[in-house]
């Protein structure tokens, strides 16, 4: 047994000698996965390596600085007061003018938030529509410049304030116009490519839906509020003639609750005095919570673009792919061997097949880790690759990937018998087995039969290691393993496979 192991071992070594003398070989496992990275890297687009999103994009800029109506909001807050309990309520006088008013008053005071935020939500929950917020105007206008944006929405300063002006009422201002809402009446823009008009209509359009949405029913709720009001009743008095000595503060306050129920009792289908679209039009509410809003992360600078995401992409695919290019190297390292007779003298000696297959697994098994190891290297190096954050599992896949290369390079060795066999059929079937796994074009993008066919290869399993190691950031290492076991049993079942070929 320890002789065999001293002979698998001195073949092993000649082997390795061999295999650092052939700079061919090393040129094509080393370097040319680099230079494949680093042309792709540089030529593809931004969201190469990014899950597909059918969703369409609106970009904004929130400059709103909010707004408060103090005299609106001391009002809704002595109404809020009133249902405190009796000891309490006379705190209301003392709070004027301190910071527990403050409070109150932003409390009271409807939206209780900037108007702003109250239009990016209800773009969020609109369906195909995903925000995303950009940190100031010079992003903005740098990304319209550069045509990465086809229209972008700005809040301005007062967006709030003018937006709770808007009002049916004379002392309010009117922002609807033929075309939906005078965006510039409420502090508010559409910064626009004009080169991309057709994008451009697309998202001012989505942006005046849902600004209607949100305008238009806070100025009908605000408008059948005053019905009820004491103010309202004073005119619709005079108007009507009605004796001053009947408007008595009782006739008002049933008067005003009397138009109130009328109305719910009219306008069954709708709330009226409701200031939101889902209160006035009483819809059922949504599922979901809507997108989430993204904020926007920009592009990487610099001619390779370091920290891409499409590196998290391009180096597992190309390490995987050339991993499985071992089969050109262990291929021409047997034919060479038969034409020089070393093949013959092999099986001469006492020596078995195991033997001699383990002599020739070893040597190109760990030049296999070496390569990816240091393709991964260089990924963190060269272009500000991530190793996600369970990067130590990232040894066990690379060692796991090479096992199912060097077994199937074992194989075609075994089958090839020239040269020009190697290089045809070892470099076809390569070449296939990357563009079913998803090596050359991310399975992403394929139709969903073929990426249950591509899993039939063990590039496929490899990929789906590394997806979750590189990409997401709670990794499931479950996932992982399974992965690393079938590419051992891609490994150990192609090894076999040549073990049985195995003839002089």
């Amino acid at each position: 047994m320890a002789s065999s192991w001293h002979l698998l071992w001195v073949l092993a070594r000649k082997d390795i000698a061999l295999l650092l003398r052939d700079r061919r070989s090393a040129l094509l496992l080393l370097v040319m996965p680099i230079i494949f990275i680093l042309v792709l890297g540089m030529a593809l687009g931004e969201t190469f390596g990014q899950k597909p999103d059918d969703r369409l994009r609106i970009s904004l800029v929130d400059l709103d600085e909010g707004y408060l109506d103090r005299d609106a909001a001391l009002v809704e807050a002595a109404v809020w007061l009133r249902w405190l309990p009796l000891p309490f309520q006379g705190i209301h006088g003392s709070l004027t003018g301190t910071l527990a008013t403050a409070h109150v008053i932003h409390q009271a005071q409807f939206p209780f938030e900037p108007w702003s935020k109250v239009v990016i939500r209800d773009l969020g929950e609109t369906a195909e529509i995903r925000v995303e917020l950009l940190p100031d105007l010079a992003t903005a206008e740098q990304l319209r410049q550069n045509s990465q944006r086809s229209a972008i929405i700005v809040f301005g300063p007062q967006f709030s304030k003018q937006v709770y002006r808007c009002s049916f009422l004379t002392q309010g201002i009117n922002p609807f116009y033929r075309d939906g809402v005078l965006l510039k009446m409420i502090d508010a823009r559409v910064m626009r490519d004009e080169t991309q008009q057709a994008a451009a209509a697309i998202i001012e359009q989505v942006a005046q839906v849902s600004m209607l949405r949100v305008i238009l029913p806070w100025m009908i709720g605000r408008a059948f509020e005053k019905l009820g009001d004491p103010s309202f009743l004073s005119v619709l008095a005079a108007e009507a003639k009605i004796p001053r000595f009947l408007l008595t503060d009782d006739f008002k306050a049933q008067m005003g609750s009397g138009i109130k129920i009328a109305l719910k009792k009219l306008f069954a289908k709708y709330n009226l005095t409701g200031k939101t679209w889902a209160s006035l039009t009483k819809s059922d509410p949504r599922l979901s919570e809507g997108s989430e809003l993204l904020q926007y992360q920009p592009e990487s600078s610099g001619l390779l673009q370091r920290g891409a995401v499409r590196y998290q992409v391009l180096v597992p695919s190309y390490t995987v792919m050339f991993a499985f290019f071992m089969v050109l190297t262990v291929g021409w390292m047997f034919v060479a061997e038969r034409r020089q007779g070393t093949m013959r003298r092999l099986f001469v000696a006492p020596l078995g097949k195991n033997v001699i297959l383990g002599g020739k697994f070893l040597p190109c098994l760990v030049l296999s880790v070496i390569q990816g190891l240091f393709l991964l290297l260089m990924g963190k190096l060269l272009f500000g690759m991530s190793w996600g954050t369970s990067s130590i599992w990232l040894i066990p896949v690379v060692v796991c990937t090479s096992i199912a290369a060097t077994g199937l390079a074992l194989f075609i060795a075994v089958v090839a018998r020239t040269e020009s066999q190697v290089a045809i059929f070892g470099t076809l079937l390569v070449l296939v087995m990357a563009g079913i796994s998803g090596c050359l074009m991310p399975r992403e993008l394929m139709p969903e039969a073929m990426k249950q066919i591509s899993r039939v290869t063990p590039q496929a399993w490899a990929l789906d290691a590394y997806a979750q190691l590189l990409l997401n950031p709670h990794p499931n290492l479950v996932m992982v393993q399974t992965a690393c076991l079938v590419l051992c049993a891609f490994g150990l079942g192609f090894a076999l496979l040549a073990r049985l070929g195995f003839r002089y």
